[in-house]
Formats: C-alpha cells, sequence, structure tokens
C-alpha cells in the first residue's frame, strides 16, 4: 500500500472532519479575496472624493470583521483536522503493536529495537504531519491559489495577470526537482537515527557491562560519531527544504517587476484604476502562502513517503507463525511430541532430528543434556514461537496447530532462564496474570518459589519496585519471582526452562519440595543442566545434538551408565566439594 492509499482510505474514513475543515478554509480563502477586492474599491472612491469619513467607517468596519472571522476560522479547522490526524497517529501504533505482539523470535532476529522504537516515533510522527498539516495545507493553499489567480484574472486585468503568472512555471520546476532531494534526504535521515536510537538502546540495557569492561569512553565516542551523522543528514534534508523560500522569493519578485512595470503602464494609459492596481499587487502578495503551502506540502509528503517506506513492510509483514487455528478450547489430556525436527532460519545443523515424547496428564518429564542440545528449542515449539518444520506436536490428540494461539499459550505458564520482569512493584509482577489476585494469594504463590523471605527484606516489601527488567533483583530472586508467577496462573501445563539456574542448591532444593506439593494434577517439563532438579521426574529424557540418546526415571538412567549417570556422579561430587 502506498502513503497516499493510506491517506486516502484515512480520509474517507474521517470524511466528516476534514469535510468541515475543508469548509473552513474555503470560508478563509473567500474572505482573503475579499478584503483586497474591497480595499481596491474604497481607493477608487477616496481617489474619486465619492467616500465621506462618515460612510468610510462601515468599511472599515467591515474589513475588521472579515479578519476576526478569518482568525475563527483558521482556529476551527485546526482544531477538527489536528484531532483526525492524531488518531491516525494512535491507529498507526496500534497496528504496530499489535503486529509486534504477534510476531516470533524469528522476526526479532532480523530487526533491532531500537529501530523498531523509531519506527514507532518518528516515522509515524512524519506520516501523522502528512494526513494532517499537509493535506489541509495543500487545500488551503490550492484553494487560495485558484481564488486569488481568477480575481486577478477575471476580476481585475487578463493581460496583467497572465503577465503576473509567467515565472510561476519555472518555481514549479524547482519544487519537483528540490521535492526529490527531500525524499531521499529525509528516508538517509530516518535511518540514521535508526542506528542512533539502536545504540542508546543497548547501551543503556548493557550499561553495566560497559561500566565493568570500562567501555564509556569508547561506546561515548560511537554515540557522538552516529549524533554527527544523524545531525549531517537531517541538517542536509532541512537545507534542501529550505531551497523552496528561494524558489518563491525569486519567482514572486519576478512577477512583483513585472506587475510594476506592465501594471504601471496599464494605469499610465487609464487602461486599469490605481485602486485596481493596488488590489492586483495585495493578491500577488496573497500568492506568498500558496507557494510556500506548495513547498511545506511537498515537503511533508516526501517526509511522510520516506516514512511510510520504512515502516509500510513492518506492518504488512506476514506473522512469523501463523495462526490460523479454529479450536477455541483445551481438555488438556496426553501431550505427545511424534519425530519433532527443527532447523533455526540461517543454520545449516538442525537444532532437533527425530524427537518423539509423550507425557500423560499430570506426569513432569525432565529433560537434560549438554548444552545446545535442543532442551529450549522444543519448549519454544511446544509455545509456537516458531512454525513445526518436520514431525507434529499434538495435545489431546490434536495439533497445536490447530489451536488458536491465545488458547494455547494462554494454559500454559513458562518459565525462561532469564525472565522479564516489568518496571512494577513485586507483588504486581507476580499478579502479572491475574491482576485480581490477593495479597494472601500473592504471598502463598512467593513461598512456594522461595522468595517470600528475599522480598520481605526489601525496603517495602512486595510493594518495592523492581525497576526496568528487574534490575533491582538479583538473578535467582527474579527467577523465583517468575516462578511464583507462573504457580500463580495455575495452567495445566508447566514449563520450567532452566528457571533455577541462578539458585543455589540449597534454596534449589527447597524450591522443587514446594513444587512437589504445587504441581499435582499439572502436566510439567523440566529442563535443567541440574540433574537434581529432574530426579524426581516420572519421566526423563536426555537430548544430545538435537536426538534422544537415553530415557527412562533416575533410577533407570543411572543404572543405564550413560552420559546421565557421569553427570549426575559428577554433580553430587561437586556438590559435595561445596559443602567442605
Amino acid at each position: 500500500m502506498s502513503l497516499s492509499r493510506l491517506l486516502a482510505g484515512f480520509v474517507r474514513q474521517h470524511w466528516w472532519s476534514y469535510l468541515l475543515s475543508a469548509l473552513m478554509l474555503f470560508g478563509v480563502a473567500v474572505f482573503s479575496v475579499l478584503i483586497p477586492r474591497r480595499v481596491g474599491h474604497i481607493i477608487d472612491e477616496l481617489v474619486a472624493h465619492r467616500l465621506t469619513g462618515s460612510a468610510l467607517l462601515p468599511q472599515l468596519a467591515l474589513l475588521f470583521g472579515m479578519g476576526v472571522a478569518i482568525y475563527f476560522l483558521r482556529v476551527g479547522w485546526r482544531l477538527h483536522l489536528f484531532a483526525a490526524a492524531y488518531q491516525l497517529g494512535a491507529t498507526l501504533r496500534t497496528r504496530l503493536y499489535e503486529t509486534l505482539a504477534n510476531q516470533g523470535p524469528g522476526f526479532y532476529h532480523g530487526h533491532r529495537t531500537g529501530d523498531l522504537m523509531a519506527r514507532a516515533t518518528n516515522d509515524i510522527d512524519a506520516i501523522e504531519m502528512a494526513a494532517g498539516e499537509a493535506l489541509l495545507a495543500g487545500f488551503d493553499g490550492s484553494m487560495t491559489l485558484i481564488l486569488v489567480v481568477a480575481m486577478m484574472t477575471a476580476g481585475i486585468d487578463w493581460r496583467l495577470g497572465l503577465a503576473a503568472l509567467v515565472p510561476f512555471p519555472f518555481m514549479a520546476f524547482a519544487f519537483w526537482r528540490i521535492s526529490n532531494h527531500i525524499h531521499h534526504a529525509w528516508q538517509d535521515s530516518l535511518g540514521r537515527f535508526s542506528k542512533l536510537n539502536n545504540h542508546v538502546q543497548e547501551t543503556l540495557n548493557g550499561v553495566r557491562t560497559v561500566r565493568a569492561l570500562g567501555l564509556q569512553a569508547r561506546n561515548s565516542r560511537e554515540l557522538a560519531r552516529l549524533a554527527e551523522d544523524a545531525a549531517a543528514s537531517s541538517l542536509s534534508a532541512q537545507r534542501w527544504e529550505a531551497a523552496f523560500e528561494p524558489a518563491v522569493g525569486l519567482a514572486l519578485s519576478a512577477s512583483t517587476v513585472i506587475t510594476l512595470g506592465f501594471g504601471g503602464y496599464l494605469v499610465w494609459h487609464q487602461q486599469l484604476t490605481i485602486g485596481s492596481m493596488t488590489s492586483f499587487s495585495m493578491y500577488l502578495a496573497q500568492l506568498i502562502w500558496p507557494m510556500f503551502a506548495a513547498g511545506w506540502v511537498l515537503s511533508l509528503l516526501e517526509r511522510g513517503r520516506a516514512a511510510w517506506g520504512r515502516l509500510g513492510p513492518i506492518l504488512s509483514a506476514a506473522p512469523s507463525v501463523e495462526d490460523r487455528g479454529t479450536v477455541t478450547s483445551i481438555n488438556a489430556d496426553v501431550l505427545e511430541f511424534r519425530e519433532v525436527g527443527f532447523t533455526y532460519p540461517g543454520q545449516n545443523a538442525a537444532a532437533l532430528t527425530g524427537v518423539s515424547l509423550t507425557l500423560p496428564p499430570g506426569e513432569t518429564i525432565g529433560l537434560v543434556g549438554p548444552t545446545g542440545s535442543g532442551k529450549s528449542t522444543l519448549l519454544r515449539l511446544l509455545l509456537r514461537q516458531y512454525p513445526l518444520q518436520d514431525g507434529a506436536i499434538t495435545w489431546s490428540r490434536v495439533s497445536i496447530e490447530e489451536y488458536r494461539l491465545g488458547v494455547l499459550r494462554g494454559i500454559i505458564s513458562w518459565v525462561p532462564q532469564e525472565p522479564f520482569l516489568f518496571s512494577a512493584s513485586v507483588a504486581d509482577n507476580i499478579a502479572l496474570v491475574k491482576p485480581d489476585a490477593t495479597r494472601e494469594d500473592v504471598e502463598r504463590v512467593a513461598r512456594l518459589a522461595a522468595v517470600h523471605d528475599d522480598i520481605v527484606r526489601l525496603p517495602h516489601g512486595y510493594d518495592t519496585p523492581v525497576g526496568e527488567k528487574g534490575v533491582a533483583l538479583s538473578g535467582g530472586q527474579r527467577q523465583r519471582v517468575a516462578i511464583a508467577r507462573a504457580l500463580l496462573a495455575d495452567t495445566p501445563l508447566l514449563l520450567l526452562d532452566d528457571a533455577l539456574s541462578a539458585v543455589d542448591t540449597h534454596t534449589e532444593a527447597q524450591i522443587l519440595e514446594h513444587l512437589r506439593e504445587a504441581r499435582r494434577g499439572r502436566t510439567v517439563i523440566i529442563v535443567s543442566h541440574r540433574l537434581s532438579a529432574v530426579a524426581d521426574a516420572d519421566h526423563i529424557a536426555v537430548l544430545r545434538e538435537g536426538h534422544i540418546t537415553e530415557r527412562g526415571t533416575h533410577r533407570e538412567l543411572v543404572e543405564h551408565d550413560g552420559w546421565y549417570a557421569s553427570q549426575w556422579r559428577y554433580q553430587q561430587l561437586e556438590a559435595s566439594l561445596d559443602e567442605l
């Protein structure tokens, strides 16, 4: 979709606001062209001594009244117009949010956060200006131009009118050349602003790492370079916009010279009155606004085109995982993975190959194996963060692709290794899935996650703000708050993706003991590098290089004397040494 089609559709949707604004602008244009005509008439009457002092006052009052009417009409059209244009900005930001919210990790591998934020701010602002200021300034300028030219040619003298318009085609050609340069300049400027935004966002997110590695000076130099590039690019665009003014000035200066020369000739030969010459000069002065409006409109439209060229592909991007399911309810039963295979985009080696697992309802399975063996990938496929490539995943004998995404994800509680906490209080973060949860419910699940004692020691207890991404809490505390949140959701399926990696073995034992009680009747998948976290599971599967190499209970795998057994002995030895 082009910018023109977007704006046309928006105008049709809000036609009443645009029509009312257009009518007000039409009134402004009519009063604007009547004033010079009235002034010329007054001058001719004064020169002819037909207008006395007492009769002059009503004429001046009429001019003042038209000026006041123009003022209020301009205020009115701006109020109605920008109210509609801001709705376009709000609509685009809502669409962008919904698009981003429905995209999976695959989409974000190719788009950086800072760039997406720039599109949600600067780019949408530019489109909003094109829908508001540009459209109505274009209408206002066009209407004023038509009426003024009509009055100059038909109302005063067609010969003088045509002569005065001779420079304007040259100005139109200059506008066309300048607008092409503006489009490319703003496209470059918006791209450089995105790069600057990316750098600032990444630096703020990794500020502790930057400080720890002593990279402040290097980051500052990089920021200065990107800021200078963005400023230089924006200045280049502004320079091209400023080129409109000399083009307008040259055209109007040439037109003024022609008017004075040819108009003076007509007045000298009594083919034109002084009053008409005065009116014509005032009309010529009124052409300043349409000319500047043309430059302003072209600049805004080119800026909007450049912005839409960046924003449009994001809004039209197909979801990385299509939500084509029709099933809206799940009767939690057997969860089954059948010959599941998956390869990440851009990778040659398969992350999973021929993985088959069956998990009866209410049971717990542990997934273990070396780093990069595909454990977390299996959970991401279950959550439909990526489209399934090979095999099938069924729940209650129905493929998970047949469920609505919102329904599927709504009955799964997932705790990743690095959970996300919002800039809110601890209690609000725990109660995120149940905003109406009581404080007693929040404290109950916090005790199950073995984080209650840590919370009450915070400055304001459960009301303590955790800061952006939970920066006020330790890694272990963030994981346990996320576990408490998942337990409060009380969904049929609980996924713990190495969610105990940042806690000590004593706290881990506490949490596991509490989870044994909390997970009764609930299907649980535990991914962990610590085998102690899965020792109590009903089934354990060992993944290596995307394949299941061992499976069974903890006792069976220890007796099997394979990878699991050797890793178990190593971790037990390590734990005993830590206790010394």
